[in-house]
């Protein structure tokens, strides 16, 4: 009984001594799992290749691990996720079948020096490994329905804007010129809202109805908006090919970063809507002559009580091509916008909406 006492002693000790393992390190294993099961680290072994000298030892595959494990842990900081994972480094990167954790000097080197062919190798993987399978067995894609009754795959293009705050740094002959940090990932832009000197652009695009991802681009300050629009392009093809559906059942939703007729053009052969960024349009005289006609429609929110009246004018032409195209404007009845660039004769600010033919009967999103 005595040993029995003592081992149990011992046990107990031992137990107190070893940390418990963080909780989402479970979550981890499944999705390693996951992973291994899918062929997804295989391909990324064989297909995304990149060395340099200084990272030793270390494979793509080392710092793809610290990356996954860092998301789903949810800590704020690299440090904080790093003092977790210390005591289980050696099972952390065995689930990987890799020995050493690379350490945080290793993994800001990797990031910094992380070639765009490579970046795109990996964006092109994820997303032939989303298109391979369906979410579940079942149908679940989703669909819009218009008021003909023809059906629409949405998908939704936007850019999103996050800006950096930079302290006042000293300049005097006796000290060397400041470096910053975030010099190589922002820039001077917009910042809208947002407190902020330098900003960094993000592109997304989306399934609306699975919220599926399907692309994410990121530059430096506002971004290349037109190089991430044809990329977006490229991912939304693809998608459409993978579950055999037209070009002509695809309805993108942009934002008036895109509302300009050379933007339009790089849209040939899919039907979109988009908030027009071109205010000048509202100059045209059938435009004028359609604004003091009485509206179309009215529209309104049960959580809101804004109501926008609605006005379907005839082909308007935008851009240097002239690309005729239907616009529809909105005026927010009893609300006045700070700066409208363009004031209907009552007083209020107007949105524009351009879309294509096709899309004219698609109800408003």
């Amino acid at each position: 009984m005595t040993s029995i006492a003592d081992s149990s002693v011992i046990i107990q000790t031992s137990s107190e001594s070893v940390p418990s393992p963080p909780c989402w390190l479970g979550e981890v294993v499944l999705l390693v799992e996951h992973l291994r099961k899918q062929g997804v680290l295989a391909a990324i072994d064989e297909r995304v290749r990149f060395a340099r000298r200084r990272f030793g030892q270390y494979e793509v595959i080392d710092f793809l691990a610290v990356l996954f494990g860092y998301a789903i842990s949810g800590e704020r900081t690299l440090e904080a996720f790093y003092e977790q994972l210390a005591p289980f480094a050696e099972p952390f990167m065995a689930l990987f079948n890799r020995e050493q954790l690379p350490s945080r000097s290793a993994l800001s080197r990797f990031l910094a020096s992380f070639t765009p062919a490579a970046v795109e190798a990996l964006r092109v993987l994820f997303l032939e490994d989303l298109l391979t399978r369906p979410l579940t067995k079942e149908r679940q894609r989703g669909e819009l329905l218009d008021r003909a009754g023809r059906q629409w795959e949405v998908f939704d293009i936007d850019g999103t804007r996050e800006a950096a705050r930079q302290r006042a740094l000293p300049k005097t002959e006796d000290l060397p010129p400041a470096q910053r940090r975030l010099d190589e990932i922002c820039a001077a832009g917009y910042t809208g809202r947002k407190r902020g000197e330098v900003v960094r652009t993000r592109t997304v695009v989306s399934q609306a109805h699975t919220s599926q991802w399907l692309g994410s681009f990121g530059n430096r300050g506002n971004g290349e908006y037109r190089k991430e629009l044809a990329s977006a392009l490229g991912a939304i093809r693809r998608y459409l090919a993978a579950n055999s559906l037209p070009q002509a059942r695809a309805l993108l939703r942009l934002d008036g970063l895109y509302g300009t007729g050379a933007v339009m053009a790089d849209l040939d052969g899919l039907c979109f809507v988009i908030r027009g960024k071109d205010y000048t349009v509202l100059d045209h005289p059938t435009v004028q002559a359609r604004l003091h006609l009485p509206p179309d429609a009215h529209f309104s929110r049960p959580e809101s009580i804004l109501v926008r009246t609605l006005y379907d004018c005839p082909d308007v032409p935008v851009g240097k091509d002239g690309l005729p195209l239907p616009r529809r404007g909105g005026d927010p009845s009893g609300y006045r916008e700070k700066k409208p660039h363009r004031s209907h004769p009552r007083g209020c600010g107007l949105r524009t909406l351009f879309h294509p033919s096709p899309a004219r009967w698609v109800h408003r999103l």
